[in-house]
Formats: C-alpha cells, sequence, structure tokens
C-alpha cells in the first residue's frame, strides 16, 4: 500500500514498506539523494530532515511516521542553493568532505526556524548530535551566524 507524503511541496505517493526507514524512501522512491546514509543509528545526523518542520534522523524514522505529513530534505530548502544557510556555507568554507553537510544545515535551518538569532549555546545545543568528522565545527557555528545576519537583513 503507498504511503501519501508530501516531500519539498511535492505530493506523492510512496510505494514502500511502512517499516522502511524514511531516508531509504527518500532516496530510492523519490531518487531525492542529497540527505546521506552514515550510522544508521541516529547518532551522527547525516541523515536529518525536516517532519512537519521538526529534524529527525531519517536513518531510523520509519516511512510509515511521515504518512500525509511534510517532508523537507536539502533539497527543498532552495533548489538554487539560495538559502541563506546554503551560501553562508560556503562564504565560510565549511565543507571539506562535505559527507554531513546536509543533515549539518537541516539542523541548522530547525534551529534558525526556532530561535532567529541564536546564541553560540544555542547553536552548540541544537547542533551537539550532528558530527563532522573533517572537525569544522567553528566554522559551523560562524555560518549560522552568518545566515542568521543574512536572514534578519532580509538578504539571500
Amino acid at each position: 500500500m503507498a504511503i501519501p507524503v508530501t516531500i519539498n511541496g511535492r505530493q506523492q505517493q510512496l510505494d514502500v514498506p511502512n517499516e522502511m526507514p524514511l531516508l531509504w524512501a527518500i532516496r530510492e522512491a523519490a531518487g531525492l539523494t542529497g540527505t546521506k546514509y552514515a550510522c544508521g543509528v541516529a547518532q551522527c545526523g547525516a541523515c536529518t530532515v525536516h517532519l512537519d518542520g521538526q529534524p529527525v534522523r531519517a536513518c531510523v524514522t520509519p516511512t510509515s511516521a511521515a504518512r500525509g505529513r511534510r517532508v523537507t530534505t536539502i533539497e527543498g530548502l532552495d533548489a538554487k542553493g539560495e538559502h541563506p544557510l546554503q551560501k553562508a556555507w560556503v562564504e565560510e568554507q565549511v565543507p571539506q568532505c562535505g559527507y554531513c553537510q546536509s543533515g549539518q544545515i537541516m539542523s541548522a535551518a530547525a534551529l534558525l526556524a526556532a530561535k532567529p538569532s541564536p546564541t553560540d549555546a544555542d547553536i552548540d545545543a541544537a547542533m551537539a548530535g550532528n558530527i563532522c568528522r573533517c572537525g569544522t565545527y567553528q566554522r559551523i557555528r560562524a555560518a549560522i551566524h552568518k545566515a542568521a545576519a543574512m536572514k534578519k537583513a532580509g538578504t539571500r
């Protein structure tokens, strides 16, 4: 039985088992490969997507949990890469290997939606579940502050 879900504003019927991790439904059934698989046990954050605006680990979230709900992936932030976080990530030269970046950005987007002007402590708390093997945490924090300033100034 198909699972109705809206991914990045597009209503879809995913013909996948209810218990299939949302990550695989997004990557295989919906064909969106920006969300990454890394640990498979919700410990690293690489697979973070938004479910009705809240960050979730797609590797352990069953697709049935998304039934009738809105899923936003990294591709859904801005198709042209013009979201303030995406721009700030590039300007602050955050990515090295890049593997964790979609999950990092999705966690940061949820933070900025909840706290438009986060403190360092807010950023550290919100991003604590996202692991960057390259250790770019200072640049991640700087990019989040820059994106917050861009949003406040109304620049994209």
